[in-house]
């Protein structure tokens, strides 16, 4: 694998924890949203990562990436609350809430975060050790 490949698959990683960022973001945003109707809350979503294999990097030997494949919506139900008088209380009294944890949304923000920062000091070094290479020539 030569060093350009490793600025690659790096840059590939970072591209997936930006979308990562992203979708926890607009969890986080929506974590406290209420809805008269289950249908009506809002549901988590997630990336699902893919390993991006060689032919996405070229002919380098043991190069892979990662990319977004999709993004999906967490299948738990609302969380339902008994609330008569909210405005939007449905005719039972209950209004429905995300179903969003905010505890583990902060966890895997911290996740992604390390992740996006270990691909950045892969690059760094990645391109320090291709500054050496070019000083060796001198």
């Amino acid at each position: 694998m030569s060093l350009f490949n490793i600025m690659a698959v790096s840059a590939s990683a970072l591209e997936a924890q930006s979308v990562r960022l992203n979708t926890i973001s607009s969890n986080l945003a929506n974590s406290q949203v209420v809805s008269s109707t289950p249908e009506g809350a809002y549901q988590a979503r997630y990336p699902v990562f893919e390993t991006l294999l060689q032919d996405g990097l070229g002919d380098a030997e043991g190069a892979a990436g990662v990319r977004v494949a999709e993004i999906v919506e967490s299948q738990l139900p609302p969380r339902q609350e008994f609330s008569p008088s909210h405005p939007l209380a449905n005719e039972e009294g209950y209004i429905y809430r995300s179903n969003i944890n905010p505890v583990d949304e902060m966890a895997n923000m911290i996740s992604a975060s390390r992740s996006y920062q270990s691909s950045i000091e892969a690059m760094n070094t990645a391109k320090q050790l291709i500054q050496r290479t070019i000083t060796l020539g001198r």
